[in-house]
């Protein structure tokens, strides 16, 4: 028996009870009118687990949707997305309740899904005072993802933290709301810190048939060497809806357990988009069409349209578009399926929650919808021309500019997507010796300028637009 009891719970005939079930306590009144925040709040403290990141890791995961206790594509349950073979069954373990209950019952999904998390940090070394402190969860945050690289175990990790400083306001399936108020933290990325930001410049170029993509590589096992259109000719797209989250479907792709890949898949919030097979091979993604078609998988389920979003509609549909130009593919509904159309199909996606009318617009009409107005030679000011530029993933773009007039650099954030619509967006710029200065926040069309004398002097600059960042290296010291 423990010493000493933790706060939230009393012994009871031997046995340790969460306080949230003793009728009359107050936090049975606040578990019972707000279940969801009541169960996240009781296995933080019981586990030891940081609140607000616990959240934020299961927003990433699921939206909070526990979908019924239906699995996602890689067999994730719950809100928590608990995966068999993996983290359902030590959720088991750790909590001592059953499988079943742990796949359908939100309030044991969240607690499973803590428990694996404080048995992660435990492994990592983490006593009590670092478990307060949420920027040194980022190790069993990673390992939580369930990812094969440690590449893909960071974008995992940085999706959770970058959700953490934006803040979430998410609603259940069953109308509560959930909320995690933005709070800035640099997480201690430990051995990760020297995995590739999938996120970050240096795309492989030679190995993407998009530019704009990032590349990882799926399992040799999950598809078939080719070479079409010589072999096959292409003239379908199909799109899908992934049943799970970015991290967690290109980890899938590249577990050969798998079976099946895409040759893209694009992110909800900002629309980031990652190949995973050349289109000259054929991935394993739509029966039928293998041979004929590319596959394009959506971060998302389809029961769930808060997925779908802007940002994501008009990235896929300037690849689809891209991918129609380069082989002569019709632009109409005819050649640009989703997968529940595709012959001999058995599956639903993209579902009735995608707007094809928006999508199919987006793609035949250059992407459709309002243009930033700014230009960075606009925010920074007369005499300000730009000398370096790196994309944000779809979301935008930040710049470098200098004025040989003055001798100031100024950096400037222009957003793509979202235009009008006030999102997470920064600049900032070091110069050699001084301290960094940031223009950070909610912005409708641009963050900055930030201006700096930096004549002769190495300058750091680079920004963030949704969860796409650009740190550049010291440079432009002439």
């Amino acid at each position: 028996m423990r010493a000493r009891l933790r706060r939230s719970a009393v012994l009871l005939t031997g046995a340790l009870i969460p306080a949230s079930l003793l009728i009359g306590h107050p936090a049975a009144a606040t578990a019972a009118a707000d279940p969801v925040s009541g169960a996240f709040a009781e296995a933080a403290a019981t586990y030891e687990v940081p609140r607000d990141l616990l959240v934020s890791l299961a927003y990433a995961e699921t939206h909070l949707d526990g979908h019924a206790g239906e699995p996602s594509a890689s067999g994730g349950y719950g809100v928590m997305h608990l995966v068999t073979s993996r983290t359902l069954e030590r959720a088991a373990k750790l909590t001592g309740r059953p499988v079943s209950a742990l796949k359908s019952d939100d309030a044991a999904n969240i607690a499973g899904g803590a428990a694996v998390l404080r048995a992660y940090a435990d492994e990592a070394g983490l006593d009590a005072a670092a478990r307060k402190d949420a920027a040194r969860w980022y190790e069993p945050v990673a390992r939580y993802g369930g990812a094969t690289s440690p590449d893909v175990a960071r974008l995992y990790a940085d999706t959770v933290y970058d959700l953490l400083a934006q803040g979430v306001r998410g609603t259940t399936t069953g109308g509560e709301s959930v909320t995690v108020k933005p709070r800035a933290v640099e997480p201690d990325r430990g051995p990760y810190a020297k995995a590739k930001d999938l996120d970050g410049p240096g795309t492989l170029a030679a190995a993407v048939d998009y530019p704009q993509a990032t590349w990882v590589a799926a399992n040799s096992a999950n598809y078939a060497v080719s070479s079409r259109p010589s072999s096959d000719k292409i003239d379908r797209i199909v799109i899908h809806v992934a049943q799970g989250s970015y991290a967690g479907t290109i980890s899938w792709f590249q577990n050969p357990s798998a079976k099946v890949s895409s040759h893209y898949v694009v992110r909800s919030s900002d629309g980031a988009v990652t190949q995973m097979v050349r289109e000259k091979d054929r991935a394993f993604h739509a029966g039928d069409y293998n041979r004929r078609s590319v596959g394009i998988e959506h971060e998302g389920f389809v029961n769930d349209a808060s997925w779908f979003t802007d940002a994501m509609y008009r990235s896929s549909a300037a690849l689809t578009r891209n991918i129609a130009d380069r082989y002569g593919i019709p632009k109409d509904r005819t050649h640009i399926v989703g997968h529940s159309q595709v012959p001999g199909a058995d599956h639903t996606d993209p579902g009735g929650n995608w707007n094809w009318n928006t999508y199919m617009q987006y793609v035949t009409g250059g992407g459709g919808g309002p243009t930033n107005p700014h230009t960075p030679e606009s925010v920074c000011g007369s005499g300000y021309k730009v000398i370096d530029s790196a994309a944000l993933g779809s979301a935008g773009t930040v710049y470098l500019l200098y004025n040989s007039g003055n001798g100031y650099n100024c950096v400037a954030t222009i957003k793509k997507t979202s235009i009008g619509t006030a999102s997470a967006t920064s600049a900032y710029l070091e110069v050699k010796g001084k301290a960094r200065v940031t223009d950070s926040g909610n912005f409708a069309y641009y963050a900055g300028p930030v201006r700096a004398s930096a004549a002769g002097q190495c300058v750091k600059w680079g920004g963030k637009a949704g969860t796409n960042v650009y740190d550049s290296p010291s440079e432009h010291c002439g």
